[in-house]
């Protein structure tokens, strides 16, 4: 994937106290237009005239990135127990933090294999899920639709991690595997080219079968690291196997399909659905709940009614 030269900053993730000097620039028109220079601090005055006019982002040179990511980073426990701060703010602040991290892995292989740095994202994730009752509600409302896959990814990351906690029972240090192997389920993409990838009309044959590609890809290249455990590897490779067979790579079917494996496909897809595309715009829950149920053979039918009660309930 090629360096994205403007990175979209939430608003919710900029402190007027702690923020980094970096220069912030708004978008009018399609043009990146001076904010304030790096010689000024964004202030609290600032941050209520983003809240007047309803900005919602900020952008910075990506140059400044790494930066403003370790801010946030090393932040991000503090701000998670703040009283001053709201669920909603909260949660769109780990969400940026953890689309931060994202886009460097998939610029930069060698942040993939940060096990460290995606590790201490899941824990923070883990307990922000379990102390917030509607924690999904915050998902998807981090940055533009053009950084679709990196919101993708934070999102089914937070859906397995709920999932897997609520209908498994899985012990702790399981979960931080469900959520590194969900964090970079679709990190094979980056041997898909962006003309693909952003292609706004119907795949051609060569072209899905270019996208398949990706699990296996993306389970060669992180299984080679030597760093990833069994569960997030697997996580990755078969997200998109189907029960009844008709997935990939490997085509697998039934209870063949490792419990995690199951999980992620009904994570992926509710994601995929209610998330805007290159191609088509997002559906509503009950239009992806729909979706799922129509799609023949393609789930465990338990477990999908589970997963459903799962999401249904946080939407509430």
């Amino acid at each position: 994937m090629k360096d994205l030269y403007w990175r979209a900053i939430s608003i919710d993730s900029i402190d007027p106290d702690y923020f980094p000097s970096v220069p912030l620039f708004m978008k009018t028109a399609g043009n990146y237009v001076l904010y304030k220079d790096a010689e000024r601090k964004f202030s609290s005055a600032d941050r209520s005239r983003m809240d007047r006019t309803g900005t919602e982002f900020m952008y910075v040179r990506s140059g400044d990135m790494s930066e403003i990511s370790t801010y946030l980073e090393n932040s991000l426990k503090d701000m998670l127990t703040r009283d001053d701060l709201d669920s909603e703010r909260k949660g769109r602040i780990l969400y940026q933090t953890s689309i931060n991290y994202l886009v460097d892995a998939f610029e930069a292989p060698e942040e993939a294999s940060n096990l460290e740095r995606c590790r201490q994202l899941v824990q923070h994730m883990m307990s922000y899920l379990s102390n917030e009752p509607h924690a999904l509600k915050s998902v998807g409302s981090v940055v533009e639709h053009n950084l679709y896959i990196f919101s993708h990814s934070v999102q089914v990351a937070a859906l397995n991690l709920l999932a897997h906690e609520k209908l498994f029972q899985v012990h702790p240090d399981e979960l931080i595997d469900v959520g590194i192997g969900s964090m970079l389920h679709d990190y094979g993409m980056i041997f898909v080219t962006n003309d693909i990838l952003n292609k706004p009309d119907a795949l051609s044959d060569v072209e899905y079968y270019k996208i398949k590609q990706h699990t296996q890809k993306g389970y060669e290249y992180l299984k080679d690291s030597g760093r990833f455990g069994d569960m997030s590897l697997t996580i990755v490779r078969h997200h998109h196997e189907r029960y009844d067979g008709n997935g990939y790579p490997t085509g697998m079917k039934g209870d063949q399909i490792p419990r995690s494996a199951q999980l992620s496909a009904m994570c992926d897809m509710y994601s995929a659905l209610t998330l805007d595309r290159a191609y088509r715009k997002a559906v509503s829950h009950q239009e992806a709940i729909k979706a799922m149920r129509t799609e023949a053979g393609a789930f465990n039918a338990s477990l999908l009614g589970n997963f459903v009660e799962l999401v249904t309930a946080q939407k509430e």
